[in-house]
């Protein structure tokens, strides 16, 4: 059986790997440079990668800049999760005719490798395996995307300034889920990166690229420098029983303050690895010959989310709002077992008003004391 002690790959193994990948007839996704930001999409090469590239983020704010080294995993979370991928924006349902046939959209299946996941991410699959891939009515779409995932986690070790996933218990390491992860290392020795092997298949991969041994002193100076990111976190989720909390501050004037903020535009919905909601919209041609039903996702900040016969139940910013926090950070534990936030920081940093889920989170903690 191909050894699963932890190895070390070169910058040049790391290429190596991606073309590995493609050879085994996965569609690598991994980040790179596009549109002035770091995005996920399709990489040919592993030269895609965002090699000496960073971001700088606040409420509101997000930056590339150029770093000083030639990292490729040195950004924090972009505005893209690998949940596009897994449980699409928009997908095809079926077509119908007028003469009543009816045929149903062929699934495509891609056999996907994601690289460069990262531990808030990685939880963020986990959550979307619960509610997408669980219980008695699994999605059949993500199920069938799932089953054929290979995954190449990056355990952190330079979170952003909005990062908190220490608070949630998610990163900067990676937890479980994943089929190698891989710890970045840049020093006088050079550039290189650990890599943990999880699974027999994750073996098999790097069985084809060439490896070395990892020495004792080196799997554990990478430890060390993922355990001291979690001490470095830009945010942190306040430490309190969160759904007590919302429950208890239902009429709390803090929703209408930050109603007064909020544009409802759905960003932090469309942004946020969790949000899984989606809703179906009929297309007609004008001669009303053929129809097509879609899938698309939805936001609880629409004014239609919320609608049944007679009107929309939530018409507020306050409303909608409390709706969204009070399920990301409150019911989703009776749901799911756990929190629907994990601690990317995206929700804050692509909101257009800046606003924190850390700091409304905090401000109702420290009103409920």
């Amino acid at each position: 059986m191909t050894s699963r002690e932890p190895a070390i790959l070169d910058r040049a193994g790391l290429d190596g790997l991606v073309d590995v990948l493609i050879g085994a007839g996965y569609r690598v996704i991994g980040p790179t440079v596009r549109d002035a930001a770091i995005v996920l999409d399709e990489l040919a090469s592993g030269r895609q990668l965002p090699a000496g590239w960073g971001v700088t983020t606040g409420p509101g704010h997000y930056r590339l800049r150029r770093r000083d080294d030639a990292a490729v995993f040195g950004h924090s979370a972009g505005p893209q999760s690998w949940k596009r991928y897994l449980h699409p924006p928009r997908r095809k349902l079926f077509d119908a005719d007028r003469d009543g046939a009816f045929t149903p959209a062929p699934d495509e299946v891609p056999k996907y490798a994601f690289l460069g996941v990262r531990g808030c991410d990685l939880a963020a699959i986990a959550v979307l395996d619960k509610v997408l891939d669980a219980g008695r009515h699994p999605d059949g779409s993500y199920a069938r995307r799932r089953r054929s995932l290979f995954v190449v986690a990056v355990n952190c070790t330079e979170p952003g300034e909005l990062c908190f996933c220490t608070s949630m218990g998610t990163g900067p390491a990676a937890g479980p889920g994943y089929d190698l992860a891989l710890t970045e290392r840049i020093d006088a020795a050079g550039h290189r990166f650990l890599v943990d092997v999880a699974t027999d298949e994750g073996a098999r991969i790097l069985g084809h690229v060439p490896t070395t041994t990892a020495a004792p002193a080196e799997v554990a100076a990478a430890r060390k420098d993922v355990t001291a990111a979690a001490g470095r976190m830009g945010r942190a989720m306040p430490d309190a029983n969160l759904p007590a909390v919302i429950r208890d501050a239902r009429e709390s004037p803090q929703w209408e303050e930050v109603a007064s903020r909020c544009l409802t535009c759905a960003n932090c919905t469309m942004v946020c690895p969790t949000c899984f909601c989606t809703t179906t919209e009929d297309v007609t041609e004008l001669t009303d010959d053929h129809a097509e039903r879609w899938q698309r996702w939805v936001s609880c900040f629409e004014l239609d989310f919320s609608y049944v016969h007679g009107g929309s139940v939530r018409t507020s910013g306050s409303s909608r709002y409390r709706q969204w926090f009070s399920h990301k950070l409150g019911t989703w534990h009776e749901q799911f077992g756990g929190s629907g936030c994990v601690g990317c920081g995206r929700c804050i940093a692509w909101c257009p008003a800046g606003i924190d889920i850390t700091e409304e989170a905090a401000k109702l903690a420290g009103g409920a004391r």
